[in-house]
């Protein structure tokens, strides 16, 4: 199937694994594109070297297209695109800040920027930096989806810009991929259910809860990382999205996680006083959201750990690899474009 994105990315088909906090790791990354889709590796927790060694393993184990993912305002993840664009990524995918240096560089040496957005502000923002290509994340997603849903917000976006879009939320199957060319967009992002491939890292325990929760069974919260944010619903989601973060839980979370992770607090508690809200900020997502993410993804602890989850949750039923993924949407995709075909 031929897209204005798999023209853009030159890859074989419309389907991109998005850049998912340690679970877009370079073996998931590499699959995916081996497949014919785009995998977007997650700078997420990395810090520049690391981020520097998983471009490089993502190269060790394809020869295809791939991208990284670098949402700017959390902590490391301009120092990831300055590598990033240093290794000369095919795609650098931003979200959340300026990147108007990140498209005047990756152009200058034939590289592509998606921004991901989740409302027409954001987008519109977006279309002004001059990038390549859009991610439009819809209220279904995981992590942080906006307040619209994708079978809104997709079309409004179409109707701004010709600029490729990427649909993302509430997509996992080859009906998702036809509706999102229906609404107007040219590819499907589908995290969800390539977070539970056999490729993925995600625990097998955490891969069976997803597989057996209905879509309904998710939390939508700020009070997880301060940003509106989908996570399931287990004990520690309900823990982790009971009440507001307030300066005194971010400093015992931010806390307990830089020990546990025996990593240094200062360098990010230093951050948070030079840049005042923006940091503060920055604080607040680490302690809030690294430990426990890393909990459910790593050691598939619910009762501490919070996993991040899409609506599209309920389309998952099995746990195939990556290949069988993408053979069987864009199979599926076929006989609905051929069964509508012979209707008219």
């Amino acid at each position: 199937m031929k897209t204005r994105i798999t023209t853009l990315l030159g890859i074989e088909h419309p389907i991109v694994l998005p850049g998912m906090t340690y679970v877009a790791v370079p073996e998931l990354v590499a699959a995916v594109s081996n497949a014919g889709g785009l995998g977007i590796l997650a700078s997420g927790g990395l810090s520049a070297e690391a981020c520097r060694l998983a471009i490089q393993q993502v190269r060790a184990l394809t020869d295809k297209p791939f991208g990284v993912g670098c949402s700017l305002l959390l902590p490391g993840a301009t120092e990831c695109a300055r590598v990033a664009l240093q290794e000369r990524v095919p795609v650098i995918n931003v979200s959340m800040g300026r990147a108007e240096w990140v498209v005047q560089a990756a152009h200058a040496y034939g590289g592509k920027v998606i921004a991901t957005v989740s409302n027409e502000k954001h987008a519109r923002s977006a279309i002004d930096m001059g990038v390549d290509a859009l991610i439009v994340t819809g209220h279904e997603a995981a992590a942080h989806g906006g307040a619209v849903t994708s079978l809104v917000l997709v079309p409004a976006v179409r109707d701004m810009t010709d600029l490729p879009i990427i649909a993302a939320g509430g997509f996992a199957d080859g009906r998702g991929l036809v509706a999102a060319l229906a609404l107007g967009a040219d590819a499907v992002a589908m995290g969800t259910r390539f977070a539970t491939s056999r490729e993925s890292v995600v625990h097998a325990a955490t891969k069976q809860l997803i597989i057996d929760k209905p879509a309904e069974d998710t939390i939508y919260s700020s009070n997880f990382d301060t940003f509106p944010c989908r996570v399931m619903r287990t004990p520690g989601g309900q823990k982790y999205t009971a009440r507001r973060l307030g300066p005194g839980l971010v400093i015992v979370r931010s806390w307990r996680a830089a020990r546990e992770l025996n990593t240094p607090l200062w360098p990010l508690m230093r951050d948070a006083l030079r840049q005042g809200v923006v940091g503060a900020i920055k604080v607040a997502y680490f302690g809030a959201a690294t430990l426990a993410m890393r909990k459910a993804i790593h050691q598939g602890d619910h009762d501490e750990g919070v996993q991040l989850i899409g609506q599209s949750q309920g389309l998952v039923h099995d746990m195939p690899t990556v290949s069988e993924i993408i053979d069987r949407v864009m199979r599926q995709a076929a006989d609905i474009l051929n069964a509508r075909g012979q209707q008219r």
